[in-house]
């Protein structure tokens, strides 16, 4: 299936026009070398960011190259990875993945990662990289899951393995957005776990957890806070779009 998705994208790549998914001007391939050199330009990688949870430091937290909130309450994942800011070029494209269905536009945000982060994470020792799960019912719903789209087009260490079905999600009828990050956490809390024919697998592993959108970090650190609890040594986190502080 993958092999006929790619064979599909390569002919229509050309003998067809296509736009671009950051500013929509009709050129040959998914994301124009413009938009990449704007993203590669301005990305989060340029910026001075806490190694824990990638949010950019304020100047007192320079020395430790970790934020404050991460020094209070440490969260369960070791490193963040993330590519650009959430208001930056990608934002729009990634609302097209996820709202509108549109899954072509994951092969022009993995292309973005994959040009921008692969080689800088191409020593990154790790052994399984998960994305981030929907339930049931939401993958249901929106009929695919938009972190597995990224996760399985982007390109990683060959001894890294994917396990796209692993890591679970119960269904949560609430939405989290625009609530703080202390509700967040709560209601977070239980809502994830491993198939249970995955766990023996993880113990004494370094796992790397995949999402698109990294706001105030609740979802990803219920996940490491379980992986770590079945054994996993080391959590790192890869994410397209990270938000900026919440307070």
């Amino acid at each position: 299936m993958q092999f006929l998705e790619n064979l599909a994208q390569a002919i229509s790549a050309q003998i067809l026009p296509t736009a671009c998914i950051a500013c929509q001007k009709f050129q040959s391939d998914s994301i124009c070398t413009s938009c990449l050199v704007a993203l590669e330009s301005n990305s989060l990688i340029h910026y001075e960011c806490c190694y824990q949870c990638s949010i950019p430091l304020k100047t007192q937290e320079l020395v430790d190259r970790r934020c404050d909130n991460c020094k209070i309450r440490s969260p369960f994942f070791d490193e963040t990875y993330c590519l650009d800011r959430y208001d930056g070029i990608l934002q729009e494209a990634l609302h097209q993945l996820k709202y509108q269905k549109r899954i072509v536009f994951a092969h022009g945000i993995a292309k973005a990662w994959n040009q921008i982060q692969a080689n800088r994470l191409d020593q990154c020792r790790a052994d399984y990289l998960l994305p981030v799960p929907l339930s049931d019912h939401k993958l249901l719903a929106r009929g695919f899951n938009q972190s597995w789209e990224l996760a399985r087009r982007i390109a990683c260490n060959q001894y890294v393995e994917k396990l796209p079905y692993a890591l679970k999600r119960h269904h949560h009828e609430d939405h989290q957005a625009g609530n703080p990050l202390s509700a967040r956490q709560e209601a977070i809390r239980q809502m994830f776990y491993i198939d249970p024919q995955y766990a023996d697998r993880l113990a004494d592993k370094t796992v790397i957890v995949f999402d698109d959108v990294m706001t105030t970090g609740a979802t990803l650190n219920e996940i490491a806070r379980i992986l770590k609890a079945l054994g996993a040594i080391h959590v790192i986190n890869w994410v397209i779009l990270r938000t900026t502080r919440f307070t």
